[in-house]
This record gives C-alpha cells, structure tokens and sequence, in this order.
C-alpha cells in the first residue's frame, strides 16, 4: 500500500483487530491437525482469543478431537479475500496455533460445535507480516464495519463508478499517469482502499477519513466528506 510521507502516520486497523475482522466474517477455513488438513465450510463465533465452529459428527477432525485428552494441537489457516473482482484478490492470509477440543453436540444431532484456544495468530499481507499473542486478541475486537464490507463494497463498485472517478482526483497525479483501473479493495472505520490496477502490476492507496466512522450510517457520511473533498479541491489525507 501506498505509504504516507515524512512522520505522518496513515490510521488504520491494528493486525489483532483485523484478525477479529476476519474470524468474525469468514465462512470457511482449513484446520491442519495430525499431518492432514480438513476443510471447514462454517462460521467462525469469536470470544476473544477463543474460536468456535461447527464440524460434522463423524468427522475424522471431530474423531480425533474426541480422543484428544489435552485438547488436539492444531493450526488454522484463513484466507482474506476481496468480494470485489481485482487481479490478485488475496488480501492476507490469516495462520492460527492453538489447541482444538470438543464443546457440545449441536442441535441437529448430526455435528458438533468445536471450541479452538489461540495460543499465537499471524497475518501475512502484501505489506508485512504482523503476528499477535492470544492477550493481543483478547483486548481487539472486529471492525464495526467488517460485517458489511462486503456488501457495501460490491455495491459500490457496481453501482458508483463515477463516484470512484471523483476520488481518483485525491490521488496524486503522478499514481494516475498510466490510466490505471480503479476499484475499490477494502474498507474499514478508518477509510477506503483502492487498487490501481495497471497491466504490469497494481499499486493500492487508502483514503483516510478526517474521523473514523462508528456505524455503517455514519460510514455513509465520512464518504460524503471524502467526494466533498474531490469535488471542491479539500485536503484528503491518503496513505
């Protein structure tokens, strides 16, 4: 990502809160446990440093988690998706360690719910790796945008396209010489990211709210000041 200049520092979420964002969102996972890996297509409930998932009954991963007196020593793995269509849409790759056990037999009779204790979590990005202790997540908590990012990004790259025109003039000239396609690629309390597509790589820049936003209306009105800032020529603080 595009980096600020001089001491100004570009205020975005923390890795542990961006884990939390991630858990609480993601629909499918890959637990590593025994030498095998074992899909999951489920939710992920988080309570801190503590995971919860549901597996089927009779699965080799709920098999030995049973037998498992200590807890069953597992690694998990997430992947961090774009829900918009962009060359590379891999936007972090989430690697959790800690130890899995049974919690109770869910209410359908036929699987289980599983509870995971995170000892230590990483997150791997184009932009650095950042890595987290089970205190650390203990203390973060989601994005309160992260629940409808996808949504709300989908819908904006759908249906405001010349909305993304008008931010494109906060850029600096120099990032738009090429005639790059602009999409946007996250977005979160702090601001929007946008991914300048060229046909030899891409290049993502984040435009930062003047204050972070605490609901998805109040998401609405930090938009309106980033085009107000396009249209009129204001500051805009990017990173």
């Amino acid at each position: 990502m595009s980096q600020p200049t001089g001491d100004t520092e570009v205020p975005e979420p923390t890795t542990a809160e961006r884990i939390q964002s991630l858990l609480s969102t993601t629909s499918s996972l890959v637990v590593r446990a025994l030498g095998e890996h074992h899909d999951l297509d489920t939710p992920v409930s988080v309570h801190g440093a503590h995971l919860r998932m549901r597996a089927p009954l009779d699965a080799p991963l709920t098999v030995a988690a049973a037998d498992a007196t200590d807890g069953l020593p597992v690694v998990l793995d997430v992947t961090d998706v774009s829900p918009v269509a962009v060359r590379d849409r891999v936007r972090g790759r989430l690697t959790l360690a800690g130890r899995l056990r049974l919690a109770h037999l869910a209410d359908d009779g036929l699987s289980v719910h599983l509870r995971v204790d995170v000892a230590h979590a990483v997150l791997a990005t184009p932009y650095g790796t950042g890595a987290v202790t089970a205190a650390d997540l203990s203390l973060a908590g989601p994005d309160p945008m992260a629940r409808h990012e996808a949504a709300m990004l989908t819908h904006f790259a759908d249906d405001h396209a010349d909305a993304i025109e008008v931010l494109t003039r906060l850029l600096d000239p120099v990032l738009l010489a090429r005639n790059p396609d602009v999409r946007p690629l996250a977005l979160d309390r702090h601001g929007l990211v946008l991914r300048l597509d060229h046909p030899d790589g891409h290049r993502d820049v984040r435009l930062v709210f003047p204050e972070p936003a605490c609901d998805t209306e109040d998401f609405g009105h930090r938009m309106h000041d980033l085009l107000a800032a396009a249209q009129y020529g204001l500051p805009a603080h990017r990173g």
